[in-house]
């Protein structure tokens, strides 16, 4: 009876154990393949996945996140069951027409992708917070509709993205854009040393040619100077600032432009200089005999002839130097303003920074006025720019910022008319000149603003401050009209910046006429009838000479000047209206 018992006993405790054990492995689920998709296994299940594998299937189906983004946009292409790539037609659109078409559904039998008409499939998928299916390369698409509605997010931004560019760009080509962009042709010339006569000129256009270097042994200017480094300096085109830029080399015996040494303190070191704006008028000096006058001219067909020349005379005082403070300019045509254009020149005092900035001021405020059509048509009907002259001075007088320097500024305004004809009107301030003569008949444009001359005086003592017999100068200074200066005018209420406007000049064509500006520098030494004679005898030397003739003129003042020992800076602009100029080809001359 004992032992029946006791093996009720281990019989009842091996059932136990087998209940356990089924209990544990549950093989039961074997049988019941929908069961772990029922509700009540949902639980248990979480956190477990399961694998489908489908030989046919090599491609994801769902694209993580990650994977949407790749560095070969294929973010774009979608793919069918069969691996077939469908590339996108348009920008970017959401996959809805090719490859797989996603559909949410209640839970059935079985997980295995079902064919529809029109050869999509639908694939049965049964959204788990935590079920990661592997199918063929093992993709992942948990939570799957977070993913899916992720990656479609995107694709809707990105849409939305790209369709506001492309209006954009739409909007944009609508509207013409407005570019002005002059090129610019710049002339060199030997005019002292061993070279001189030597030329090169260069377009700002031709890359081919630029840069361009001076040198004795190399380059595109050659000077047979024993002063002049193999390679001296280098001239380039600057497209940022639309200017020329002149750079010393390292040279041994140094660079000067305008009478202002531009190459590194330390020449032994044989390092390179800064980038020195180089402006038409200038004069470059090579060691020290070889000199380099440079013209800068726009690419544009300038309607009659000009001419350029300056020299400091840099060793006319006891062979002291004297410092370059002129500043020539000139601009034909006004950029956006064809009709018009500007010469001028810019006579400093206490050095050259008020004339440098008031150059670029004045010409920045004529365009500036005269950019508006209504005053341009006032202007062409009239025949009358006084207000804009007026203006600009009063304008670039309230600019500058030179307190203890000051400028003269001579500028000269000239437009084309209805009938072919030019019209010319002068406004300065200080002793530079201008004069123009048609037909024989002499006509000056300017004023004489020195404390001396009478004009000055009269106006002088109708503010009420008369100047004592023999007063000349005001704290100073010989000017009573200049530009900048501003603490002396803070000093002396007679100071004044109100500048002298001329007449209007109406100029034919066929007329024999030309005009002269030039710093005092060349009025000191020459009259205004002596100038006439000389650019008439000028003119008659080398009519044959075309284009260059009014170079030529503009030479030969400043070379008379000198030889009458002129003792200031001297600048020179001639203007020959009965001349056409042309550019010529980059060339040059040995």
């Amino acid at each position: 009876m004992m032992v029946e018992s006791i093996v009720g006993v281990l019989l009842l405790m091996l059932l136990l154990i087998l209940l356990l054990i089924l209990l544990a492995c549950k093989p039961w689920r074997f049988f019941f393949p929908s069961s772990s998709s029922s509700p009540s296994s949902s639980s248990s299940s979480s956190s477990r996945s399961r694998t489908v594998k489908i030989e046919e299937l090599e491609r994801p189906l769902v694209l993580d996140a990650a994977d949407a983004r790749d560095q070969n946009n294929d973010f774009t292409r979608y793919y069918d069951l069969e691996g077939a790539c469908y590339q996108n037609e348009g920008l970017l659109r959401t996959p809805r027409n090719h490859g797989l078409i996603y559909k949410q559904r209640l839970p059935v039998a079985s997980p295995h992708p079902n064919q529809v008409p029109g050869g999509s499939v639908v694939l049965d998928v049964v959204p788990d917070a935590a079920e990661e299916i592997s199918v063929g390369q093992t993709l992942r698409c948990g939570p799957l509709t977070e993913r899916l509605a992720e990656v479609q997010r995107r694709v809707r931004q990105e849409d939305q993205y790209l369709r506001s560019v492309s209006e954009d760009h739409i909007l944009q080509d609508s509207v013409p854009e407005v570019i002005i962009d002059q090129s610019s042709c710049l002339s060199l010339e030997v005019i002292s040393g061993p070279s001189c006569g030597r030329k090169c000129s260069v377009q700002s256009t031709n890359s081919s040619k630029l840069p361009l270097t001076l040198g004795r042994v190399s380059g595109d200017l050659i000077l047979n100077d024993s002063e002049v480094s193999g390679k001296h300096a280098m001239i380039n085109w600057n497209a940022n600032k639309k200017k020329w830029e002149l750079v010393d080399m390292g040279s041994l015996n140094g660079t000067l432009l305008n009478s202002q040494p531009i190459n590194h303190p330390d020449t032994g070191s044989r390092q390179w200089g800064d980038p020195v704006e180089l402006s038409s008028g200038g004069v470059i000096t090579l060691g020290t005999t070889s000199k380099v006058n440079v013209t800068s001219k726009l690419d544009s067909d300038i309607p009659f002839a000009v001419g350029i020349a300056s020299d400091p005379m840099a060793m006319r005082r006891g062979g002291k130097k004297l410092p370059m403070e002129d500043v020539c300019y000139y601009q034909w045509p006004i950029p956006g303003i064809n009709q018009f254009g500007v010469f001028g020149i810019c006579d400093g005092h206490g050095g050259v920074a008020a004339a440098d900035a008031a150059s670029k001021l004045l010409l920045e405020k004529v365009a500036s006025i005269l950019s508006d059509s209504s005053t341009r048509e006032k202007v062409l009907s009239q025949c009358d720019a006084s207000d804009v002259l007026r203006v600009a001075f009063s304008q670039t007088e309230a600019s500058l910022n030179n307190y203890y320097e000051g400028c003269t500024a001579t500028l000269l305004l000239v437009w084309v008319g209805g009938d072919e004809s030019f019209f010319a009107q002068c406004a300065n301030l200080g002793d530079s000149a201008c004069v123009i003569n048609v037909d024989g008949k002499l006509i000056k444009m300017t004023e004489d603003h020195r404390v001396a001359s009478y004009s000055e005086r009269l106006r002088i003592s109708e503010i009420g401050e008369p100047l004592k017999d023999g007063e000349t100068r005001l704290c100073g200074l010989n000017l009573a009209r200049v530009l900048g200066d501003k603490f002396l005018k803070q000093q002396d209420a007679r100071f004044s910046s109100e500048p002298y406007i001329s007449q209007v000049v109406h100029i034919n064509r066929a007329s024999c006429a030309f005009a002269v500006m030039a710093s005092d520098g060349f009025w000191d030494v020459i009259s205004v009838r002596k100038a006439v004679q000389l650019v008439l005898q000028t003119r008659e030397r080398y009519s044959k000479d075309g284009e260059d003739m009014a170079t030529k003129v503009a030479d030969f003042l400043l070379n008379e000047a000198r030889t009458l020992r002129t003792k200031d800076n001297t600048s020179i602009i001639f203007l020959d209206f009965g001349r056409k100029s042309r550019m010529s080809p980059c060339k040059v001359d040995s």
